[in-house]
């Protein structure tokens, strides 16, 4: 994506014009302007000179943005409030005067006697004075009639014609003052030049009040910004020395002291200390570091001196790529944005008209010319295109700064959106409910522990596989000691023998013991408990004496039951996808009580299922393995485990920094209250000109109500900064808190549903298992496999050579005869078929 910085846009019409100018430029396949950061994001193969080009024609200017104003801080975020205080301050000061002079009468106060009854000279003071407002807000002008004459009228335009038609009229006026002595008493009262200098002071406090209220939305990414650090301190043959971060290059040594930003992301040579990570993950609670751990850019060194290796600089590092994300994210735009888009491309054209209609139709009724004026300035300066386009974006920045102060990233506004509309959550096993890593659930010893251990460890050690690996931690975490060990034999799909001092020792599964020494019914009887929890029993013996049982499984996370329950709760289904086997998947799902799982699925069945459960829900997938990247992209919004596999991370929409579920409830309440605010937003901006337009254009004049022009631009002035603070009490909601959570809709069925299904009766499904003879091995089971997906309305649910079954998933009525007919095209043996 090339990404550009846009100046001279005012109002949703301005970026809805500069998007479709883009879109017509030969090679761009999408475009999205952000009228809050004045941003513009295009994907696609054209020139960056011809995108410039087209920005130029449509009337306003563009340049690309650099590698350094993205790391540092990008000019279109720096504040503009300065700029316009200095306008607002001296429009008003010149402004009280003006006050003074047109109605100060009205109200009292005394003018000077040399100007009591000189209309003329009253009115002269009064055009000096509006003159010199116009002057120094004169950006309205040139920016609306700039618009207008390259037909594409905007919010400045609206502007700039009602300032402009209450001054010329007022000059016509002035003229025949100048030519009527004896009216010039009731002319007077006929001017509006106060009119012309208050709708520019007007709109120019909504500016500010809305320029200081879309600050405020940035903080969170001007917040990371400041924490990138702009020198570090590198060890160089011995020797410190303080250089530029664009000088640290890979693989230098880095020194950081206590209460110093850490410059770089890299691995700790050198040095124990605690590391405030709160800017990357939202968690305040600082991080043991020591030899060997990672640190990144921009989170802080405590209390202890490290040395560091440098392994990612300048735009690689964590810091640098989410605040990349974040710029990303604002220079997109939600679907629910391109409703408000579509209105204000005709929205001012419209209000011109209006404006035209309602002043010849005032002037013919009235024969008012200064009365059906005020009715048509009234229309165009409260008519407010800025409170639509605004409406969308600030919601959806305040939005993402609250998720990354949490440690939630959203790549893009797409899927903040749609987080807010997730009614099922695919969730996938390893790694992501459960740890991923493989550790000793279970002791049960026939004699002494550690006895069993000290064999275990010695059996092990010399093992590769991941089972033994969580055998030896756990030995080793509970101090066991090794014996003297030889003749080590690793015995593939069994289990390991050795000399164990001096005695045969052997280790594995109880098949395999079994078919070595007697196993007692009561240690035959764990193992299988054990195997029926999803566990898998190692058996232990020396001597043909039986030691015991170490059953090991991986482990639930702590936060993920309680996550899933919070995802029940929101009336989110969830499903649990694993290419486990059935009764692991089944004793995972039991335990967490999802609502749903699939076992035994490999990565491209777990994206067909993504797939056709997208079709009629709208899924996120939870994962964080390479396996789950295909899985990620087909779902309506991926979210990706940070500290999973890169391409997992790439593929997602949502970034999950502190690698805990109950983040995933957190993104669906954070997507929920963004997407409120955004419909709260456009409704305000509808009703507000639904309204505002015909109490303008005089519609109620018989009830008496009417707009002066005046209230009509405080109303405009107001409508944005309106918008603007609504989007900012995203700020004050607790993504964590579980007080508000409920279903969107009414309780659904799937709630009710019994956790250990496979299938779901919601969705419709029937399942069919076939007992199949012949099957030897998991090539069989996957050829198996594609035989019956390639029968319409067929989804192989589990499938095992072992057991001879295959469990199948229909969505449409297969007979059982077309089933044992693909079974005997495979060359295997159908015995049945059970409903």
């Amino acid at each position: 994506m090339q990404n550009f910085s846009v100046g001279g846009m005012s109002c949703a019409a301005c970026s809805s014009r500069v998007e479709n100018a883009v879109k017509k430029v030969p090679g761009v396949t999408s475009c999205s302007v952000s009228l809050l950061t004045n941003s513009m994001g295009v994907e696609g193969q054209a020139k960056t000179e011809d995108i410039i080009d087209a920005v130029i024609k449509a009337g306003y200017t563009a340049k690309p943005k650099s590698e350094e104003q993205e790391e540092v801080q990008p000019k279109e975020l720096k504040d503009n409030t300065k700029k316009l205080k200095k306008r607002l301050f001296t429009s008003i000061a010149i402004l009280i005067v003006l006050m003074y002079f047109s109605m100060g009468h009205m109200v009292g106060l005394p003018l000077p006697k040399s100007l009591e009854q000189n209309y003329l000279a009253q009115a002269l003071i009064q055009m000096l004075l509006s003159s010199m407002v116009l002057v120094i807000n004169q950006s309205f002008f040139i920016r609306g009639f700039g618009a207008l004459i390259k037909r594409s009228p905007n919010m400045d335009s609206l502007v700039a014609m009602g300032s402009a038609s209450s001054y010329v009229w007022s000059i016509i006026v002035l003229f025949q003052m100048t030519m009527k002595i004896q009216n010039q008493a009731y002319l007077i009262h006929q001017l509006y030049f106060e009119s012309a200098a208050m709708i520019l002071t007007l709109i120019t406090v909504g500016k500010t009040l809305e320029e200081r209220a879309k600050g405020k939305t940035t903080s969170a990414l001007k917040s990371l910004m400041a924490l990138s650090p702009q020198s570090a301190v590198i060890l160089e043959n011995g020797v410190e020395k303080t250089v530029p971060i664009a000088s640290v290059k890979e693989g230098m040594t880095i020194v950081c002291r206590p209460g110093s930003v850490i410059a770089v992301d890299g691995i700790v040579i050198e040095g124990t200390s605690s590391v405030n990570e709160a800017a990357l993950t939202g968690e305040s609670v600082p991080v043991d570091k020591e030899k060997g751990d990672s640190v990144s850019s921009g989170t802080i060194n405590e209390n202890g001196y490290l040395k560091i290796k440098a392994t990612r600089v300048g735009k690689d590092t964590t810091l640098s790529q989410i605040v990349k994300l974040m710029e990303e994210a604002s220079a997109t735009k939600a679907p629910i944005a391109r409703v408000a888009d579509k209105v204000s491309l005709f929205f001012v054209p419209g209000v011109i008209i209006i404006a035209i209609i309602t002043f010849a139709i005032w002037t013919f009724i009235s024969k008012d010319i200064g009365f059906s004026l005020a009715r048509g300035i009234s229309v165009l300066v409260i008519s407010c295109p800025c409170a639509l386009g605004l409406a969308t974006p600030v919601a959806i920045m305040v939005s993402s700064g609250l998720g990354a102060r949490n440690g939630l990233l959203f790549k893009n506004s797409k899927s903040i959106e749609l987080m807010g509309k997730v009614n099922t959550i695919a969730l996938d096993k390893t790694g992501t409910i459960t740890t991923g890593e493989m550790q000793v659930s279970d002791l049960y010893a026939t004699n002494q522990e550690e006895t069993l251990l000290r064999v275990a460890l010695s059996l092990e050690e010399k093992s590769e596989h991941p089972l033994a690996k969580a055998v030896v931690k756990y030995a080793k975490e509970n101090n066991a000691k090794l014996y003297e060990t030889t003749d080590f034999k690793a015995l593939t799909g069994s289990g390991v023998q050795a000399t164990v001092d001096g005695k045969i020792a052997l280790g594995g599964s109880l098949s395999f013991i079994e078919s070595k020494c007697l196993v007692p019914s009561e240690i035959k009887n764990k193992a299988q408990s054990f195997a029926e929890a999803g566990k898998t029993p190692l058996l232990f013996t020396q001597d043909g004496n039986l030691l015991g049982i170490i059953a090991i499984s991986d482990t639930i996370k702590e936060s993920s039951k309680q996550a899933i329950q919070e995802l029940k709760n929101m009336g989110i289904k969830t499903i649990m996808l694993t290419g486990d086997n059935p009764r692991t998947a089944q004793c995972i799902a039991k335990e967490c009580n999802v609502d749903e799982y699939y076992a035994s699925l490999l990565p491209n069945d777990k994206a067909k299922l993504i797939e056709k459960l997208s079709k009629n829900e709208i899924v996120a997938m939870v994962g964080d393995g390479i396996n789950d990247a295909p899985s990620l992209a087909k779902a309506h919004v991926g979210i990706a485990i940070g500290s999973g596999s890169d391409i997992a991370i790439e593929a997602a929409d949502v970034v999950l920094m502190k690698n805990t579920l109950k983040d995933v409830s957190a993104a669906v309440r954070l997507g929920r209250s963004g997407l409120r605010n955004i419909y709260e937003n456009l409704f305000w901006a509808f009703i507000y000109n639904v309204i505002g337009i015909p109490i303008a254009a005089g519609c109620f004049v018989k009830l008496g109500l009417t707009l002066n022009p005046m209230l009509g631009a405080l109303a405009m002035s107001l409508s944005s900064f309106c918008v603007v603070s609504n989007a900012l009490r995203l700020n004050l909601v607790n993504i964590y808190s579980t007080k508000h959570d409920k279903p969107k809709h009414n309780k659904s069925k799937h709630n009710k549903a019994n956790n250990n299904i496979v299938n779901s009766k919601e969705n419709k499904e029937m399942t069919k298992t076939v007992i199949i003879e012949g099957m030897m091995c998991p090539h069989c089971e996957a050829h198996m496999k594609s035989a019956f997906e390639a029968l319409d309305g067929v989804t192989v649910t589990s499938i095992s050579h072992k057991d001879g079954k295959a469990v199948l998933s229909l969505t449409k009525d297969i007979s059982d005869a077309l089933l044992m007919q693909t079974v005997e095209k495979q060359n295997y043996k159908p015995i049945k078929v059970l409903n």
